[in-house]
């Protein structure tokens, strides 16, 4: 099974990208997906932010504001530390769970959405590496356009995360966002060319059908050395 590593910075376009990887049907686990669903009014993730960040953040239904969280978090290191810390053991569980149901239908080829791949050192895991990458200028342009937030609120939250320029030279392949939709549609097709290559022997053996074929191959050697020593 080829792990896919796909990630970019805020208002990069990894999205798109990812919506460009499901459109082919490769299948495609969402970090971002994940972290909604492990936010979920009731589910433990729920109750370690509350109980840290107080009431004030909940929607009149129970469910996190998750604007109100996002201006607390982007304006203060701190706490957006202690929200990585008490939600990576569930976020993180949540991918393999959803990597482990692909791996048992016996997908291929998997692309994991990981905004904080670098971060939470999944990148070693993953191979390729896709950093999709956009210039300065136009990333607070398409993140003010996007969120309606000033340049200065812009500029902080880029800030607040891990410079995208670092992320494009820890990159195996990098896609350049910075264009038309039609610019990035032609550079992914390259890019599902490569990651559609046969697998290598190591990708076989952690693949479904890889496994399956140890087991069988271990079991009849298994029965033949039985035999002989009869």
């Amino acid at each position: 099974m080829r792990l896919v590593g796909l990630t970019g910075g805020i208002a990069s376009g990894k999205s798109t990208v990812s919506n460009l990887f499901k459109d082919a049907s490769v299948p495609v686990v969402d970090a971002d997906v994940v972290a909604r669903n492990v936010v979920q009014k009731g589910t433990g993730g729920w109750k370690k932010i509350v109980k840290a960040f107080g009431e004030e953040i909940l929607l009149d239904n129970g469910e996190i504001d998750r604007a109100r969280l996002g201006q607390i978090v982007f304006s203060d290191p701190s706490k957006r530390q202690l929200l990585n810390r008490l939600l990576a053991p569930h976020i993180s569980s949540g991918i393999f769970w959803e990597m482990a149901k692909l791996w048992m239908k016996g997908c291929k080829v998997v692309v994991l959405d990981i905004p904080l791949l670098f971060e939470t050192k999944m990148d070693r895991w993953t191979n390729p590496v896709i950093v999709v990458w956009v210039n300065p200028e136009t990333q607070i342009e398409r993140l003010m356009s996007r969120d309606g937030c000033s340049e200065e609120q812009a500029q902080n939250r880029i800030n607040a995360q891990l410079a995208l320029d670092w992320k494009k030279s820890e990159a195996d392949i990098v896609i350049d966002n910075s264009g038309s939709l039609d610019d990035t549609k032609q550079q992914f097709q390259e890019v599902l060319r490569k990651v559609s290559e046969p697998l290598t022997w190591k990708e076989r053996l952690r693949s479904r059908d890889g496994l399956i074929s140890v087991v069988m191959c271990t079991a009849v050697g298994v029965l033949l050395a039985q035999k002989n020593l009869l």
